[in-house]
């Protein structure tokens, strides 16, 4: 094969491959959009949220909560002192 006939070939080779992969992901596209409309469809509602409530996020203990500020506050202590040497 001559040169100008190579060319031509890989041309129409990367061409097919091109078009295989952009029709895959488009494809791709289309499936994953109308996946995502039939599970919005037919997804259960949301439960609605009191306004204002009272429900306040449980805090853990406080020698628990102290202890583990001491435990991370040692490690970035630690760290420190090591990526200044």
């Amino acid at each position: 094969m001559q040169d100008p006939e190579l060319l031509h070939e890989g041309l129409g080779l990367m061409a097919l491959g091109m078009g295989f992969v952009f029709v895959f992901l488009a494809i791709l596209v289309f499936l994953l959009t109308l996946m995502s409309g039939i599970i919005r469809r037919f997804q259960p509602a949301p439960a609605p949220v009191a306004p204002g409530g009272s429900a306040k996020p449980a805090s853990p203990a406080k020698g628990q909560g102290d202890e583990t500020l001491a435990v991370i506050s040692a490690a970035v202590h630690r760290y420190r002192s090591k990526r200044r040497r």
